[in-house]
């Protein structure tokens, strides 16, 4: 019993419609700011709860829920005098099981028998034709939210309610709190859906019996009898103060949880993190399949906490679905890239597009995973990169960079620079190989560059995304000899760069032999120097690339 596929039409900053595939486990939301990920996570549960940042949304509808584009798009319209169609929203849900007969049926997007729910907010145009029509006669600057109606039903067309859908899900924001009454509005939730009707009926029993407890106690009727007193003056009705027992649930908003003895709220948000998340995990009713959505659980967790936790999810989420939003490489390396869905925008049209990283090699999946720390959505969600081998070959390519392009550094031009050991450029280059995405790999030749070079990189040559640059002279078999070769007619202005004293190395030989003992305090030199100097070709070339459409 799980989410099979989420439309989306209209909601935010989807544009249109677009389609997205869960899998029954572990599903990853990466991509930049902006890309939709959260919306996602926000429309799977709204859908399913009615619940929008943690309240109904019935009674807060805003034109902001609508897309920008698509609102000036139906202004434009009304101002030409063309009479558009209002704007509308919607989200469905598909469900993939063997319990979903009475949700199954064609009154979906697709027109094509299926399970799932369709939410829709729109033009309650039996209630509001006539006062829009007399609306269209005047000026207006916004979609007249007031004449919009909210439905929700299954594709059978029937109309339901959240409590009639089976599959119960939980968003979980580490980022922000929701309260009621000082109670998260979240850990309220999971607890309740944890306990089965009796146990909701005994607190329930059990949080009224306080009302006599407190309306008994002495202080309190002292108290009271001072407000009857003072409201005789203003009214003839019995007022006095008491527990809130309007609703059904009350106890819900009101009852607050504690750890340690500490109200929840209280506790640092990574804590609070990891217990809703161990919560839903850990919710065993049978009747109920429960979705857990993580919007970056990373915010807040140190890394062996956040290690600690995503072991938690990997060990307890076989019979949950998760769909978790991340922009650390750490949880996407360790919960799989296999289970990696890339959101991107198109940058023409603003329309959304999703990339599933389902077609790498197992290794590569395993290799991440016992090797986490990679920085493997830097190479993913960058328009360009360059995989270089150490910390002195990444800031020689970002100084030489810096020089052409008065100061900038690559990462302002959305190209990124990563420093990988050797074996795992082949790991990297299969997923920019899948990805197609435009990287570059600067490396040494180590003195066999028909080995090292020719032979190691040869799956690539016809892999027009991925270039390949090195210096193909095999006695200058690392960036030292080669920068000290670019530069030998000049070694004065390159030792000044490098912070050396040429009196004291004069030689090409005892430049190298200092350069190759002390890689990355002489790299920091040159990138912060003022000095003019010259680069090896095979550099210069990879800086070209960068500008290269």
């Amino acid at each position: 019993m799980r989410i099979k596929k989420l439309y989306i039409e209209n909601f935010k900053c989807f544009n249109g419609a677009f389609t997205i595939d869960f899998t029954g486990g572990v599903n990853i939301l990466v991509g930049n700011n902006e890309a939709g990920k959260s919306t996602i996570l926000e429309a799977i549960h709204l859908a399913l709860t009615g619940v929008l940042n943690g309240h109904y949304l019935r009674n807060e509808l805003s034109q902001y829920l609508f897309n920008n584009d698509v609102i000036n798009k139906y202004l434009s319209g009304i101002k030409a005098g063309d009479n558009p169609d209002l704007p509308h929203i919607l989200i469905e849900v598909f469900f993939k099981g063997n319990d979903f007969a009475k949700f199954e049926g064609d009154g979906n997007s697709e027109r094509s028998k299926a399970a799932g729910i369709s939410f829709k907010i729109e033009f309650d145009n039996d209630a509001y034709k006539l006062a829009y029509e007399e609306l269209l006669k005047k000026e207006f600057e916004t979609i007249p939210i007031e004449f919009y109606k909210i439905s929700c039903k299954s594709f059978s067309r029937d109309g339901i309610t959240s409590r009639n859908i089976p599959i119960k899900s939980v968003l979980i924001d580490s980022s922000s709190h929701r309260y009621y009454n000082g109670s998260d509005i979240y850990i309220s939730r999971i607890i309740k859906n944890n306990l089965n009707e009796a146990q909701r009926a005994d607190i329930s029993q059990a949080f009224r019996k306080l009302k006599e407890t407190f309306m008994g106690d002495d202080s309190i009727k002292a108290i009271n009898k001072q407000v009857k007193n003072n409201a005789k003056i203003s009214t003839s009705k019995k007022v006095e103060i008491s527990v809130d027992l309007s609703s059904r649930d009350a106890w819900e908003t009101t009852l607050m949880t504690y750890l340690d003895e500490v109200p929840f709220h209280q506790i640092g948000k990574g804590e609070q993190c990891i217990v809703k998340t161990n919560l839903s995990l850990s919710h065993k009713k049978s009747e109920e399949a429960n979705l857990i959505l993580l919007e970056e659980p990373e915010n807040h967790l140190t890394h062996s906490k956040l290690n600690e936790f995503l072991k938690s999810i990997t060990n307890n989420s076989n019979q949950k679905q998760i769909i978790i939003s991340t922009h650390s490489s750490f949880v996407a390396n360790k919960l799989g890239l296999e289970n990696l869905i890339l959101l991107n925008v198109i940058r023409e049209s603003g329309k959304r597009e999703k990339f599933y990283f389902n077609e790498l090699e197992d290794t590569t999946y395993k290799y991440f995973k016992k090797l986490s720390g990679y920085d493997t959505l830097r190479l993913i969600l960058c328009k360009k990169a360059i995989l270089v081998e150490g910390d002195s070959d990444e800031l020689v390519v970002q100084k030489a960079y810096t020089d052409k392009h008065e100061g900038k550094l690559p990462i302002e031009n959305n190209i990124d620079v990563i420093s990988v050991r050797s074996l795992a450029f082949k790991r990297f280059l299969e997923i920019a190989k899948e990805l197609k995405q435009p990287t570059a790999v600067v490396t040494d030749n180590d003195g066999k560059y028909e080995e090292k070079i020719t032979k190691k990189y040869k799956d690539y040559d016809n892999v027009d995304c991925i270039t390949i640059f090195a210096d193909d002279r095999n006695e200058l078999n690392t960036l030292e000899p080669q920068l000290v070769d670019a530069n030998k007619d000049k070694l004065e202005q390159l030792c000044k760069a490098i912070g050396i004293d040429h009196t004291k190395y004069e030689l090409a030989d005892k430049i190298i032999e200092y350069m190759e003992s002390n890689k990355t305090k002489w790299a920091l030199n040159l990138f912060e120097t003022s000095e003019n100097v010259e680069y090896p070709e095979y550099i210069k070339k990879v800086i070209a690339w960068c500008d290269e459409e």
